[in-house]
């Protein structure tokens, strides 16, 4: 059988690959098909293209849009977009920026709390990529403010951490809309970070597409449970590592993968939408 890992990540958003170093990995995982869904930016999916020619590894054009509902952060894949799109490139500098702004909004919020965090610190890590919160997480790690990025999250910047910062000018209607008007398919990335199954089909009437049925985090309770749910809302499934490289050491890429007939379905979908 084929398989595919239709969640990963390279340094143009909070990875540690290059796009070259996450093809060769993916090669060397015998996937057939691989997506780059990096964080609110493209910059990486020309590049590993490019680096899976002739390899026989077919990869996808995606993204990972943040989006905001009820003071809640949503992720939203978008798969098989048109990366070069001149309106989607020009709408993704605005939301980088937008990042940027966020990280000094958090940074403040940490230093009112003691943790006397540098910025430069922060950006040094994400180069030229879109900057987020696990970024945010390395760099306290790596300057000696917190002995994990878990530790980070769960008493600083999680959802409702006391550093948490709101900056998303996306709502999940929006992010919808955008992947849409890009050619891509939608599909609601794990789900279980929602702890509101309920939203799910709020979504499914806004225009998603589909569900991330596999991920790592997902117990095979709720893998059955989010099956069910997609088939009977007629939605189509994805699944994948949401490997990040060496800043998420313990996620390697095709630890969690989907048959390629998934791959197939979402490539029916977009013809659908021409």
């Amino acid at each position: 059988m084929k398989f595919a890992d239709l969640h990963l990540h390279t340094l143009f958003s909070d990875g540690t690959y290059t796009p070259e170093e996450l093809v060769s990995n993916a090669l060397r995982k015998r996937l057939s098909a691989i997506a780059v869904v990096d964080h609110d930016t493209v910059s990486g999916v020309g590049e590993a293209i490019e680096a899976s020619k002739g390899s026989g590894l077919e990869v996808l054009s995606g993204i990972e849009l943040s989006a905001e509902y009820n003071n809640q952060e949503i992720h939203i894949l978008g798969y098989l977009i048109d990366y070069r799109k001149k309106s989607f490139l020009e709408k993704l500098e605005s939301l980088k920026n937008n990042r940027v702004e966020r990280v000094y909004k958090i940074v403040a919020k940490l230093n009112s709390l003691g943790v006397n965090l540098d910025p430069k610190s922060v950006f040094a890590l994400a180069g030229d990529g879109t900057v987020g919160r696990l970024h945010i997480a390395r760099a306290l790690v790596k300057d000696g403010f917190a002995g994990s990025i878990y530790e980070v999250f769960q008493k600083y910047i999680g959802d409702n951490g006391p550093a948490y910062v709101s900056g998303f000018r996306f709502s999940p209607k929006d992010a919808i809309e955008f992947i849409k008007d890009a050619g891509g398919v939608s599909v609601l990335a794990h789900p279980y970070t929602l702890k509101n199954d309920g939203l799910i089909l709020e979504f499914v009437k806004l225009g998603l597409r589909g569900l991330e049925v596999y991920y790592p985090e997902h117990s095979q309770g709720m893998v059955n449970f989010y099956l069910e749910l997609a088939k009977k809302n007629n939605l189509l499934v994805t699944g994948g590592s949401d490997c990040h490289g060496k800043a998420k050491s313990e996620v390697r890429i095709g630890s969690v993968k989907v048959p390629y007939e998934l791959v197939e379905k979402l490539k029916e979908a977009k013809e659908k939408l021409k």
